[in-house]
Parts: C-alpha cells; sequence; structure tokens
C-alpha cells in the first residue's frame, strides 16, 4: 500500500471523487476534460519523443529492428501500434514487433503473474533474437513492471538501443533507458485504471514514434502513405486515389500506372509524375533510398 501511495498513476483524482453521483452526461463531461490534459502532457515530451525517433531511424538504417515490450496495456497498445505498421507502410512484419507478459492468451485475456517476472521480459527478447542493432521500447505507466525491466536489462545487456514510455517521470524504467518518455497527464478518472489517461498518452507516443519514423524512412510522400500495401479492395481503390493525387493525373492513369508495377503507389508516382517507365521509375527511388521527393528532384536524397 505504501508503495502505491507513491506511485503518481495510483494517486486519486479529487477532480472525479463524486463521479459515481453524477448523471450520465456529466460523467462524459468530465472525463472528457480530464482526457484534454493528455495532449497537453505528451507536448511536454516533444523533445525526448524526437530524441527517440532519431534513435529508432539510426538503427532501423543499420538493419535492425523496433520491439515494443510491455505488460497489460501497456503491451496491447504496443501490439496494435506495430501490426498497423505492414498495412500501412509496407513493412516486413519483423520490422516493428510487439510483445506482451504472457504471450498472445494475455492480448485477449489477462494471465495473471506475468508481469512479475523479469525472467519473463528476458526469455521474450531472446527467443526472437534481440541484439545490438535493434531499439527496445518498455512500456509501463507505472514505471515499475518487472516484465518490462527485465527486458530492457537484457537489451542494454546485448548493446541494444532502450527507450521508455512511462506516465512516472523518474521511475525505475525511466532511469533505465537510453531515452526516457514520461507524459504526466495527472491522476485517473478511476484511480488506478491507468487504461484511460495513461494509456492515451502512450499510444499518443508510440504513435508519433512508428508514424515520424516512417515518414523519416521515405514512406510517405507529402501526407500521403505512398507505402501503402494494397492487400484488400479498399487499400487497391486507396493506392489508385494516392497515386491521382500525388501525381495530379486521371483514375485511370493512375490505374495504368499502377498495373505496369505491381500496384506500387511510390513506382507509379514517379512514373507518371517524370514521364518515365516502371523499370526506369524503381531505379530512382533506389537510388533516392526510396524517398518520392528525392526520386523526383525536389529534395536532397
Amino acid at each position: 500500500m505504501v508503495e502505491l501511495k507513491q506511485i503518481a498513476t495510483e494517486q486519486r483524482n479529487e477532480a472525479t471523487a463524486n463521479i459515481d453521483t453524477l448523471s450520465s452526461c456529466d460523467m462524459v463531461r468530465l472525463i472528457n476534460r480530464e482526457d484534454q490534459k493528455v495532449a497537453l502532457a505528451v507536448e511536454r515530451e516533444t523533445e525526448h519523443i524526437a530524441a527517440a525517433i532519431d534513435l529508432i531511424c539510426e538503427k532501423m538504417c543499420g538493419g535492425g529492428r523496433l520491439i515494443y515490450c510491455g505488460a497489460g496495456t501497456s503491451g496491447r497498445l504496443g501490439i496494435l501500434d506495430a501490426v498497423e505498421c505492414p498495412p500501412t507502410y509496407s513493412t516486413d512484419p519483423e520490422l516493428v514487433q510487439g510483445l506482451i507478459a504472457g504471450g498472445m492468451p494475455a492480448v485477449f485475456q489477462a494471465v495473471e503473474g506475468a508481469e512479475d517476472d523479469p525472467t519473463l521480459g528476458r526469455e521474450d527478447l531472446e527467443a526472437i533474437h534481440f541484439g545490438e542493432k535493434d531499439v527496445l521500447v518498455g512500456i509501463a505507466a507505472s514505471g515499475r513492471t518487472p516484465y518490462v525491466l527485465g527486458a530492457m536489462r537484457y537489451a542494454r545487456q546485448k548493446g541494444g538501443a532502450v527507450l521508455a514510455v512511462t506516465c512516472c517521470p523518474g521511475s525505475e524504467i525511466d532511469q533505465l533507458a537510453d531515452v526516457g518518455i514520461a507524459p504526466t497527464p495527472g491522476p485517473e478518472v478511476v484511480t488506478g485504471s491507468t487504461r484511460m489517461k495513461s494509456g492515451t498518452a502512450q499510444k499518443m507516443v508510440l504513435n508519433m514514434l512508428s508514424t515520424c519514423t516512417m515518414i523519416r524512412l521515405g514512406k510517405v510522400y507529402g501526407n500521403l502513405m505512398v507505402d501503402v500495401k494494397p492487400s484488400n479492395e479498399k487499400l487497391v481503390q486507396r493506392c489508385v486515389s494516392i497515386v491521382c493525387t500525388a501525381a495530379e493525373c486521371t483514375e485511370a492513369q493512375a490505374r495504368a500506372a499502377l498495373e505496369q508495377c505491381e500496384y506500387s503507389a511510390k513506382t507509379a508516382i514517379v512514373m507518371v509524375r517524370a514521364g518515365v517507365n516502371a523499370a526506369e521509375a524503381a531505379r530512382r527511388l533506389e537510388g533516392a533510398k526510396g524517398r518520392v521527393a528525392a526520386a523526383l528532384g525536389e529534395i536532397k536524397s
């Protein structure tokens, strides 16, 4: 009990002390007011987030991977961010991965005690052959989860980069990281329910880490996801729409180009804008490290 009272995410929120007496509408307004504090808390961590992005990009350019690690809500948020990268940016599923205490069953149902064992964190990293080229992001609202600490210590031993996303500045997890990101949105609406404000803050940070990294790696042109994988009809149509917008061409022109390059939006954009064939567009993209703007001579590669 003494330990919990010292953790920021376990503090009681005086603003919601009587929430159980309110009408549904007043409850919603109160929760919304509390949620508005989350973005401001993340804003205060922008420099740390940017430093983390630079580190991730450096490691990925050297052949490394981004590994999220957490328990409960934190673990699920890492998995959520990881699984969206392949369909959105056509990344290899191994490039960004999410690990959760208790394994895949814990995504759907709590695995009691798993988060309390630091050796499980180490074992999960060993199983994916974590090495010095990789980046580990330890995620834990409280900043003290043993599973995450075990993984972070092992990652440091292997020479990998170690980042932390918590809601408790100065916590053990925060201090163990090369770069610690610790937004503090304040006590939860329901005391200790860190799936709420803390979870929202963590998700915002993870969104920034993966999105900005992918932009830096050339998977976005302007604000268009030009490396989208057309794995279903909706994404096929999105490919067409992206090429139309980026290349300022008709749908017929976009589809004709896409059909010549296996529906690679990036290649099709260069084909149409530069007036070259698929092979030449692919060559230009390779020389520009996959960045459309550089392949078109709009920026230096």
